[in-house]
């Protein structure tokens, strides 16, 4: 087997300090070639069967999750996902999001306006779960700033109150190991951390599909789609495909090249390149006396008061992202220690 380095040598190649991952991942070298060979073969008049790139991808994410592939769906959003949780809840029932979580997760809950929304601090979202709890949803870990949820802790409140838990993991899908039976539905879009063009996301159900409505289903959905093309579908699948939206299929012919390359890296060594990088740019910041928003663990770093420098970053090469007034770097695979030197050099200029 190829060493992590090599592969990584192989397929990524970067004309800078590309340190934002959190906002897109960088597309590998087997990606782009797959993508332009799908929109070639349509310009040619000669197809390929990209609906067999979906199932696939739907495999390939399904052994990232830990779970079976008839327990994920395929689409493009978190919102529409989130949404359609959002739908399947009655009249008055409570919804326990994080303060400040990413929009898509939590703003359908919002718009429904028949729902009760209660947002607590990150870390006390497990200990605020009430016997009124219907949901709980909250991101893996955060977007703006990179801390981790208690995911265990959260598990378990939700099992002692009887709430179900929606779990977003588009910042640790594929540097942080995910095991999604733990909870009852986990969304993702692919085009941060498992490289994944975008037009790619991921929703698992639990066995029982958890009595989500399949307001969006068209004829992909059907049990049986070449045969559900015209007029009402007559029989859904009986996976959580009844949920899948009509795929960007060539968005899909190049993600199942990204998926197969972390499952060929291994989530597990990604999480210790990447984080291993990011303790490398907390020490740093210390010796310049900054101090990062706590986040052990995580491959997100956040400086409070130095997000007014991305600009300055991006003249000099170095591509990190402006939150909430946060300078946010983000180490994924690609990225090496000379990366994070870089980083501090400038920002100690």
């Amino acid at each position: 087997m190829e060493s992590f380095e090599n592969l990584v040598r192989a397929e990524f190649a970067p004309k800078n300090t590309y340190l934002n991952t959190a906002s897109t991942g960088l597309l590998p070298a087997r990606t782009v070639v797959a993508v332009r060979d799908a929109v070639a073969s349509v310009a040619a008049g000669r197809p390929g069967d990209m609906f067999a790139d979906v199932e696939a991808c739907r495999s390939a994410f399904a052994r990232l999750a830990g779970v079976p592939a008839a327990r994920v769906a395929a689409g493009a959003s978190v919102a529409t996902y989130s949404g359609l949780v959002a739908a399947s809840l009655p009249t008055g029932a409570e919804v326990l999001t994080a303060e400040a979580d990413f929009s898509s997760l939590v703003n359908p809950f919002h718009v429904r306006g028949d729902l009760k929304v209660r947002s607590v601090p990150l870390e006390l979202v497990a200990e605020s779960v009430g016997p009124d709890t219907a949901l709980v949803a909250v991101s893996s870990v955060q977007s703006a700033d990179g801390r981790l949820a208690d995911l265990g802790a959260l598990r378990e409140a939700a099992l002692a109150h009887g709430a179900r838990t929606l779990v977003d993991a588009s910042q640790s899908a594929g540097w942080l190991p995910l095991d999604a039976n733990g909870f009852d539905y986990v969304v993702a879009v692919a085009y941060k951390w498992v490289l994944c063009p975008r037009g790619v996301a991921f929703l698992v159900v639990p066995q029982d599909l958890g009595a989500l409505p399949p307001l969006f289903a068209g004829w992909a959905a059907g049990e049986h789609p070449w045969d559900s093309c015209y007029g009402p579908v007559e029989e859904l699948a009986h996976s959580a495909r009844r949920y899948d939206e009509s795929p960007a299929l060539f968005s899909y012919a190049g993600a199942r090249h990204s998926l197969a390359l972390i499952e060929e890296l291994g989530v597990d060594a990604v999480h210790a390149h990447d984080t291993a990088l990011a303790d490398r740019f907390r020490e740093g910041l210390a010796s310049l006396g900054h101090e990062p928003v706590p986040a052990p663990g995580s491959a997100i770093v956040s400086v409070p008061g130095l997000g007014h420098r991305q600009g300055e970053l991006s003249r000099a090469g170095v591509e990190v992202s402006d939150r909430a007034g946060n300078l946010r770097a983000a180490f994924h695979l690609y990225n090496t220690a000379a990366d994070v030197d870089r980083l501090l050099d400038v920002l100690s200029g």
